[in-house]
């Protein structure tokens, strides 16, 4: 299709995508973990779910790995199209935002005691985490990663590769640190997951989001061998704005949980 008489060429902004079998394979990958789980609940092993997983892990490198074909060797990947990327990591993060809402619901929901079961917050006996030991040290950590994320992303607008590298390998080790500290405080702990609606809430908000954290290390790991092959450039790193916006995000998720549950939320 031309745009004006003599040239070739698309007629529209857009990158009208090639028939794939990504999406196929995510969602039977997706419903297999599912049957794996309740396959597992009910008492059975835990090969099927084990085996869902890696196949979501497997699907989701080879569908990011065309993407990023696209954007680096097929050239498809133009303004309109990083726009439309930018909008679908936008509601990918804001469904995110729904699903901590979720947890947070569940947590305020007994800590202002509107179940009728739930007489005191925190329960007589939870002996709950001080706020100003490790949480308090992983709050100044994550802070701290999002700062030098910034600054790996202001290198990289100015073509500051050096800097981009070395601001990522330091938000990327203080990640790794996040989690460390995490696991010893789980280990730490003097109550487990079944003891009771608040060791729930907390080991499913908490762990949910040392999940992200994790997620976001990994996100941020393919970024950096990214920038060290010189995939991004000022003017195109969609991937690494994604990247970005999705550790800021964990970022202010955590500061919610410390506020909300550790700080205010060990008050009787």
């Amino acid at each position: 299709m031309s745009n004006v008489k003599g040239h070739s060429g698309p007629s529209h902004p857009y990158h009208l995508v090639t028939p794939s079998p990504w999406p196929l394979l995510a969602s039977l990958s997706a419903f297999t973990i599912a049957f794996g789980a309740v396959h597992w609940w009910a008492g059975g092993g835990k090969e099927i779910l084990i085996g869902g997983f890696v196949a979501v892990l497997l699907v989701a490198i080879l569908w990011w790995r065309d993407v990023v074909k696209e954007a680096q060797v097929e050239k498809v990947h133009t303004t309109m199209v990083r726009h439309g990327l930018r909008m679908g990591m936008g509601l990918f993060i804001s469904s995110e935002v729904m699903f901590f809402v979720a947890f947070f619901w569940a947590y305020f929901h007994n800590r202002f005691m509107i179940a009728p079961e739930v007489t005191q917050w925190p329960p007589a006996n939870i002996q709950t985490m001080d706020a100003w030991g490790i949480p308090f040290i992983n709050t100044c950590i994550l802070l701290t990663s999002g700062l030098t994320l910034t600054w790996a992303h202001h290198a990289l607008k100015h073509g500051k590769r050096a800097q981009l590298a070395l601001g990522l390998i330091v938000t990327i080790v203080l990640g790794a640190t996040f989690l460390t500290f995490q696991a010893r405080e789980y280990g730490e702990a003097t109550f487990g997951l079944k003891d009771g609606i608040y060791p729930s809430v907390f080991y499913m908000a908490t762990g949910f989001h040392g999940f992200h954290v994790l997620c976001g290390t990994l996100f941020l790991t393919v970024c950096l061998f990214r920038s060290l092959r010189g995939d991004f450039t000022p003017e195109q790193h969609v991937g690494f704005e994604a990247a970005a916006w999705y550790w800021h995000f964990v970022d202010v998720v955590w500061i919610f949980l410390f506020v909300c549950v550790y700080w205010w939320g060990t008050a009787g």
